[in-house]
């Protein structure tokens, strides 16, 4: 199959924090009903995402979304990736975050049943790839909760 025609990306994503985001969403989403970071960096050695929160996760919370994530990376989820068209993709993921000038066709990330979105970036190819993600610290004012997160990884001799 010829490789579609995609939006220039301006970023070399480190893979495993990349996907472990992808698995933060999605565990944000679940546990809270909010939507996806509005805001994130995303680097090697730590990273920074936002949410539109109501109120303050807990700490009992905090440590939950972090073990939700860790138990997600340890399941061994197979990253795949797909393409379509634009009104198809529109009917499995949310699109309001992509550009007006993307292209037609869409490039679908998704980590086994748990995560599912739209992204051009760069990913491992099954969560046991990632490490371990751990939460540095939060915050939250004015309604969003800024979670600063790092994944960790351990080189057995």
């Amino acid at each position: 199959m010829e490789q579609p025609i995609l939006n220039e990306h301006n970023k070399l994503e480190f893979s495993p924090a990349h996907t472990a985001e992808h698995l933060l969403n999605a565990t944000m989403v679940k546990m809270f009903g909010c939507p996806r970071s509005r805001n994130a960096h995303v680097e090697k050695k730590k990273s920074k995402c936002d949410y539109v929160l109501a109120e303050e996760p807990t700490a009992g919370q905090v440590a939950q979304i972090e073990a939700r994530v860790n138990e997600a990376i340890s399941s061994g989820l197979d990253v795949t990736i797909e393409f379509m068209s634009r009104e198809a993709a529109a009917s499995v993921v949310d699109l309001s975050k992509l550009p007006g000038e993307a292209s037609d066709t869409i490039r679908i990330v998704r980590i086994g049943d748990y995560d599912v979105c739209a992204c051009i970036g760069a990913h491992v190819s099954n969560t046991s790839e990632i490490g371990e993600c751990k939460v540095i610290s939060h915050s939250y004012a004015d309604g969003i909760w800024r979670l600063r997160w790092k994944v960790c990884y351990y080189i057995s001799a």
